[in-house]
């Protein structure tokens, strides 16, 4: 399920940076934001997000693939724009920007959800989505087109699918 207020934040600053394009240069979005966005091997971490003084650097692990490393960047923006802004001070340290363990399938980790949930608007607009599925006449019940959808806009594979079943375009697997 998607949460509009989200999606129209997301979608917003997408506008304003000139980034409502496929695939999303989420780079440029961070940096239209004054955020310095760095490559890092950080060991088993995702991404990191370090505000001081109302500004912020992003760290992302150099060692994750390009799509795994757009999440993350995305993921870390969705923390900045949702919950450091206006704050002196705020830390996120991502260890698995998808982490599927007890607390996160409860939702009892509200601002990982949130973010999670901005990543996927930020890089998958609806929007887009839509024109994209229409333009080249996909077939959402073939793993083939998904792929491809999943491919032109630099997303996993799962991350495509869990933002379709979110907009309930696709059926989830149950």
């Amino acid at each position: 399920m998607t949460n509009p207020a989200t999606e129209r934040k997301a979608e917003r600053l997408l506008t304003e940076s000139d980034s409502l394009k496929v695939p999303v240069a989420v780079e440029k979005v961070a940096r239209h934001l004054g955020l310095i966005v760095q490559a890092r091997p950080l060991g088993d971490a995702s991404g990191v997000l370090v505000v001081e003084n109302g500004r912020g650097v992003i760290g992302y692990n150099a060692n994750h693939s390009q799509v795994r490393q757009r999440f993350t960047i995305a993921h870390e923006v969705g923390h900045f724009v949702l919950h450091a802004v206006g704050k002196q001070q705020r830390l996120f340290v991502d260890k698995s920007v998808f982490r599927r363990d007890d607390t996160s399938s409860k939702g009892d980790d509200r601002e990982e959800i949130e973010a999670n949930q901005f990543a996927a608007a930020l890089l998958m607009p609806e929007t887009l989505l839509r024109a994209e599925i229409e333009r080249l006449d996909l077939d959402l019940d073939d793993e083939v087109d998904v792929g491809e959808l999943a491919r032109r806009f630099a997303v996993s594979t799962a991350a495509m699918s869990f933002r379709l079943e979110n907009l309930r375009l696709i059926r989830g697997s149950a």
